[in-house]
């Protein structure tokens, strides 16, 4: 929506050049003027205001007030550029010439109005109908200015009209960029966007993150302070006010607007950065009233845009110290020295002043005693203007005329621009949109948005001695990258600036993030600590991050994560190293009792303890030893498999071989011996043995393929617990359950044996050890169950290893204390000599009862009881020794001629009788089992 002020302004254009109301003679004559073959006009603010009037009868020219020594000394800028163009080889090869029209804007949109008018003024026709050009002006084929954006919108709306191309050296409004609605303006200076991003830039490097902004009223103020505050708070700098000064502060209103930007900066202590769009006369009297109100301005840094940034005069009568720290951001400059040379040769003759009307008055300033003639002689006047002189603003102004000159030779190198009327004001604005021009030795061209982008020089005003100069370039500002670069020695001249704190809040600590209240500004915030698990590394961090809990942890506050410890059973632990020595041991142990075993496997003793079984026994317990070890260490999936399969496999071997045993011991001596000779046939060791561990192998395939044991991490607070996941606990339950059943089984058939003779008596050792197995796996399951941590695994490898010891001691070593240290009782004679004793005190406690049995039981064989000892103690074929009763006989003789009434005990491969024979064929291959 185009604002009231632009319809305003044309309507005062419109009204202006209403037939018959506005005439060429209402215009107000130029100030400066010289011919040429084109013309440029020039506008420039020689004043500072106009005068008020309260006549409103009529429309009039207001009167200009205030000389203005920065202006004068722009369109000399001018006037110097145009002469230097002229004498330059760009124009002289062609033979054409620039002239200039200057106007005096005087600060004030309507009195520019009125002077642009005379560069739209179309030539006056004649009574019939011709063109009188002898006394209408050239007509105008571009304008350089105005300095003030809001000066520069409202002349372009009036030049687009002709199409009559305008140069700014000083107008940085961003809407100035929109070709849409300015399509004639040109500028050689970067828009405000630029110098905004600039500014933010520098508050981020120097975390000043609480500033105020102070700006004037109009285009140039709003339109910067919308574009830094936007810039701003996405870059997370937040403005803690924003003030807005009227365009005059002589104006009722003026003094109390600035009284309120001063108690807004008293307001706001922590506000130590201030960002300035305004106007110098503005910033001059804001520094006296906040010097009268005792405030702190030393402690401030103030952020100066281009408007006021190379502004002496802003200080009054105060020093350097007494406002603060100023850094400013200023345009490019170039070299001054032709044009010092130029003001120094300055004359006040009449020839100059006759057409510089504008030089006249300067000479005629009066100073502050009266004295009329103030500047009375040329190298007053050149101090007056080169101390008013600023080298950026006259390089752009350069610029714009070098431009110019560019494009209008361009043109005329294709056609004869001597004649009038032959170069129209459009043809020089296409030339300058596609044209490029050097200047000191650099090219430059107009950007698709009619901009030369530059960058800034960041300035430092410094006093030196009383000596305050506002020119020290610390800094450049680099557009296409967002950046600065520092000259040298410089750089700790802003370093020290950054010591400055400006902040709404302190920055929150890593370990903190920050917590804004609802209808604060985002910078004004708690610094609230991380809760746990969650951290912040950064300061002044929004929220804090969190740890990876399958890994990590944090107390609260952290700054960081820290990694849990992954616990196991480990190889350095204590008590690992302990049950790992003893399954060292324990297989150690083993190895030694088979090899002493193999070494002495034709000694009674041996062959008691079973021959070739004991062997198994001994490899199966290997076997359960080494599954123990796989319990220590980091658990993968594959030893969480073996662990649990090897030891399942091991000891199901073991068992099954003393079940063997204690089922021989079982069907010679506990059964009715109407059975014997039907389980004779049925007993097979090895393949009873083959099929109890086929039945645990097949548990444990079913359990490896339906749900396997597998490496599992349990998450706790601090660390990660690194197990064994059994998979399923049912095939768990059944596989020790499988073992558990063999091992009652054992326990069973050998208590009913454990009366035999000491020395064959293998079923008082089964009983033991099966007792304690029995005991240990009772014990192990609750405390498995309840248990957990690391030390989990050493509860299982415990009662392993119990119950390998358990085997081991009860079956072997009292054999290898016999065959070791007990040599004499490891012989046949002194294993008779026992079963002799034993089989006499049997008879002789059962001859009662076997008198009474016969006479109630005719035709068979009772006896007082049947006993068993180790299965398997001998093979023997020869008769048994003298020792034993004459009518005894080995069961390879023929028994038939043993008489039945005879008591005998008779040794087949180990197995021992005793009792009364009454039917002969009882001790027939039965015996041999």
């Amino acid at each position: 929506m185009e604002p009231m002020g632009d319809v305003l302004h044309l309507l005062v254009i419109l009204s202006l050049l209403e037939k018959g109301n506005a005439k060429v003679g209402d215009f107000k004559a130029a100030g400066a003027t010289a011919p040429g073959d084109i013309i440029i006009g020039g506008l420039f603010a020689i004043h500072e205001g106009v005068e008020e009037s309260a006549n409103l009868s009529a429309p009039h020219a207001s009167q200009c007030a205030r000389f203005n020594m920065d202006g004068f000394t722009q369109a000399l800028a001018m006037i110097h550029a145009v002469e230097s163009a002229n004498r330059s080889p760009v124009l002289t090869t062609l033979g054409i010439s620039l002239g200039y029209r200057i106007h005096d804007s005087c600060s004030d949109v309507t009195t520019a109005l009125r002077a642009s008018a005379d560069f739209t003024q179309e030539p006056t026709t004649d009574c019939g109908g011709g063109a009188n050009t002898s006394n209408s002006s050239p007509p105008i084929m571009a304008v350089i200015g105005a300095s003030s954006s809001e000066i520069s919108i409202s002349v372009a709306r009036q030049l687009n009209l002709e199409l009559i191309p305008q140069i700014s050296y000083a107008s940085t409004a961003i809407i100035l960029s929109d070709k849409k609605r300015f399509p004639t303006f040109l500028r050689t200076v970067p828009s405000d966007l630029y110098q905004t991003r600039a500014m933010v830039q520098l508050l981020s490097d120097s975390k000043w993150t609480w500033v105020g902004v102070v700006t004037t009223d109009g285009d140039y103020g709003r339109s910067a302070l919308d574009s830094f505050f936007s810039q701003a708070t996405a870059s997370g700098i937040c403005v803690a006010f924003k003030e807005i000064l009227p365009n005059s502060l002589t104006r009722p209103d003026g003094e109390s607007a600035v009284r309120q930007v001063a108690a807004t900066l008293r307001r706001n202590p922590n506000v130590k950065v201030v960002v300035s769009f305004a106007k110098p006369t503005q910033m001059m009297y804001l520094y006296q009233e906040l010097r009268g109100l005792g405030s702190g301005l030393g402690e401030r840094v103030w952020v100066a845009s281009d408007s006021w940034s190379s502004s002496k005069e802003v200080l009054g009568k105060m020093d350097l110290p007494d406002i603060g720290h100023v850094v400013g951001f200023t345009f490019k400059t170039g070299n001054l020295a032709h044009f010092h040379h130029y003001l120094m040769n300055l004359s006040d003759s009449n020839d100059v002043i006759g057409n510089n009307s504008f030089l006249k008055e300067f000479y005629s300033l009066p100073n502050g005693s009266g004295d009329p003639k103030v500047v009375s002689s040329s190298t007053a006047a050149a101090e007056i203007l080169l101390n008013n002189s600023y080298a950026n603003v006259v390089f752009n102004v350069e610029m714009a005329v070098s431009a110019i000159a560019h494009a209008v030779a361009d043109i005329c190198s294709k056609k004869d621009c001597k004649t009038p009327g032959t170069v129209q004001p459009w043809e020089v604005l296409e030339a300058l949109r596609g044209s490029r021009f050097e200047l000191e030795g650099k090219s430059y061209t107009f950007d698709q948005k009619g901009d030369i982008n530059t960058g800034y020089d960041v300035t430092l005003w410094r006093s030196v001695r009383g000596v305050i100069n506002i020119h020290d370039v610390v800094a450049e500002y680099h557009p296409i990258n967002n950046s600065f670069s520092y000259t040298s020695g410089n750089t700790k001249n802003i370093t020290n600036l950054r010591d400055v704190v400006s902040v709404c809040s302190a920055s929150c600590e890593p370990g903190k993030f920050k917590k804004t209240a609802e209808g604060r500004h985002t910078c004004c915030y708690e610094c609230i600590n991380c809760t746990e698990n969650h951290y912040s590394n950064n300061t002044d961090m929004d929220q804090c991050l969190s740890c990876d809990t399958k890994k990590e942890w944090s107390l609260e506050g952290s700054s960081g994560c820290t990694h849990k410890t992954l616990e196991f059973f480990s190889w350095q632990d204590g008590f690992a190293v302990v049950l790992l020595a003893l399954s060292a041991l324990g297989i150690v142990l083993v190895l030694l009792v088979g090899a002493l075993f193999l070494h002495h496997h034709q000694t009674p003793v041996v062959k008691a303890a079973g021959g070739p079984l004991s062997q198994i026994i001994l490899l199966s317990l290997v076997g359960s030893f080494v599954s123990a070890v796989f319990f220590v260490g980091h658990p993968s999936s594959l030893q969480c498999k073996v662990r649990q399969v090897l030891f399942g496999l091991s000891f199901t071997l073991c068992v099954s071989c003393i079940l063997v045993k204690s089922l021989k011991i079982l069907l010679a001596f506990q059964l009715n011996p109407d059975l014997k000779d039907v389980l004779r046939h049925l007993y097979q060791p090895y393949a009873i043995i083959c099929l109890c561990v086929a039945l645990q192998v097949l548990t444990c395939t079913l359990w490896l393929v339906l749900q396997s044991p597998r490496e599992k991490a349990t998450i706790f607070a601090t660390t990660v617990l690194a197990e064994c996941d059994e998979g399923s606990h049912v095939a768990f339950g059944v596989m020790l359950g499988y073992i558990a059943v063999l091992a009652l089984v054992c326990f069973a058939c050998a208590f009913k044996g454990r009366k035999l003779p000491q020395k064959y008596n293998e079923a008082r050792f089964i009983t033991f050890s099966m007792l304690l197995y029995l005991m240990s796996w009772v014990m192990f399951v609750p405390v498995y169950v309840t248990t957990s941590g690391k030390y989990l695994p050493a509860v299982e490898m415990v009662v392993i290893l119990i119950s390998n010891y358990g085997v081991l001691s009860c079956h072997f070593f009292p054999k290898c204390y016999v065959i070791l240290f007990k040599k004499e009782h490891n012989t046949k004679s002194a294993f008779m000599k026992n079963v002799f004793e034993y089989s006499r005190k049997g008879i002789t406690d059962s001859s009662s009862v076997s008198e009474t049995s016969v006479s109630q039981t005719e035709g068979k064989c009772i006896s007082n009881s049947y006993s068993i000892s180790s299965p398997s103690f001998f093979m023997s074929t020869t008769p048994i020794e003298p020792t034993a009763p004459p009518n005894c006989w080995s069961v390879g003789q023929d028994i038939q001629s043993i008489d039945p009434a005879t008591h005998c005990t008779v040794v087949d491969h180990g197995v021992f009788f005793t009792g009364q024979l009454t039917q002969p064929h009882h001790l027939r291959r039965s015996m041999s089992l």
